[in-house]
């Protein structure tokens, strides 16, 4: 790309300006035809992530007929911009937008969300697996001079492979080193960087010496756009299922408060019919009248009378038998009785007892 030195400034030549403008002007129609094609878009936060990653995810992607348009967020914005203000006959490309355009004030929401360097997924199904999808492509990345740290960095005891004249590193971050077979090693765990904290040049250059590389960067959704409406990503965790049980809960509380006051509705209307079904038929059943209902509830209930009686009789039938068999139990066994043969204690019979005993005439 060519350049021109103009009163002190780089300034770009007329030819690459143009070539510039057309490769906007293309990204721009790609845009607008991926917003009157698609009505729903996940935006994702792009920040440190390659273009090979992005290449990946495009392939992955292709089965669900979603298109990513990648690019600065104020490119975007003009973009969309463009698409919702109406054409004007000064225009060069009036005569294209004619045909194309439509008035969408819901764009607006759209935009406002678009922040940062980020990328814009176009589908109309499947947002919830487009997400899972994206959840499996991660990059892992060094420390930058000037950069936000997005997590906490800690370095852990042990060898370090550096010679004893890289000391000062260590020292101007307060770690504890000592030397041990001519190299550097740790003696306790230190934090290095905290969340939200600046980078600076010696905690970038320590651990780039240590050849660590601490920061996992995710392609992550940001918002989604949804017909007009934007909304949080945590929204596409939720299941089918579980909204199914909670309007099936909800449903029947509705039941339940109808049923007790007495105010009819569409839910309580099924069960209000069913339990003056039930009325009519328990009336009948005492009463001579009958519908054509309750004539074959009485058939199948006369039927079942007489099964119930012989249930009803085998079973006092076992009962009984059960209480003459513990009664059997709980009798006491004779005992035997020591004078029984005609023996006494002392050896006579039951007549000399007698004739002993006997009052004197």
């Amino acid at each position: 790309m060519g350049y021109l030195r103009k009163r002190g400034k780089m300034v770009l030549k007329k030819k690459n300006r143009e070539e510039v403008r057309k490769k906007k002007y293309a990204l721009w129609m790609k845009l607008w035809t991926c917003l009157e094609k698609y009505k729903k878009v996940l935006v994702i936060k792009c920040d440190n992530i390659g273009a090979s990653i992005f290449h990946n995810i495009r392939q992955a992607l292709r089965p669900f007929g979603a298109v990513i348009v990648m690019g600065k967020n104020t490119l975007l914005k003009a973009g969309i911009k463009r698409r919702m203000d109406e054409p004007k006959p000064t225009d060069e490309d009036c005569e294209y937008r004619k045909t194309t355009f439509k008035p969408a004030p819901e764009l607006q929401k759209l935009i406002d969300v678009c922040e940062g360097y980020l990328g814009l997924i176009f589908c109309n199904d499947k947002l919830s697996e487009i997400k899972d999808v994206l959840k499996g492509f991660s990059c892992q990345k060094g420390a930058k001079i000037g950069s936000v740290a997005p997590s906490d960095v800690f370095i852990q005891p042990g060898p370090t492979g550096l010679d004893p004249k890289q000391t000062a590193f260590f020292q101007a971050l307060n770690i504890q080193t000592k030397i041990v077979k001519t190299q550097i090693e740790i003696i306790n765990s230190g934090k290095i960087l905290s969340k939200g904290q600046k980078i600076g040049a010696s905690e970038c250059a320590l651990l780039d010496k240590l050849g660590i590389k601490p920061f996992v960067f995710e392609v992550a959704v940001r918002n989604v756009y949804d017909n007009g409406v934007v909304y949080s990503p945590s929204v596409l965790d939720i299941k089918k299922e579980e909204i199914l049980e909670k309007i099936k809960k909800g449903a029947c509380y509705l039941t339940a408060v109808s049923m007790q006051s007495g105010y009819p509705t569409s839910l309580s209307a099924r069960q209000s019919i069913l339990s003056g079904f039930k009325n009519l038929v328990a009336v009948t059943m005492n009463v001579p009248f009958d519908f054509k209902e309750s004539k074959s509830l009485k058939a199948t209930e006369s039927k079942a009378k007489p099964k119930e009686k012989a249930e009803k009789k085998e079973v006092k039938k076992e009962i009984k038998k059960e209480e003459k068999k513990e009664e059997k139990k709980e009798e006491p066994a004779p005992v035997p009785d020591a004078l029984e043969g005609g023996m006494s204690l002392f050896g006579g019979d039951d007549q000399s007892l007698n004739y002993i005993y006997s009052p004197k005439t």
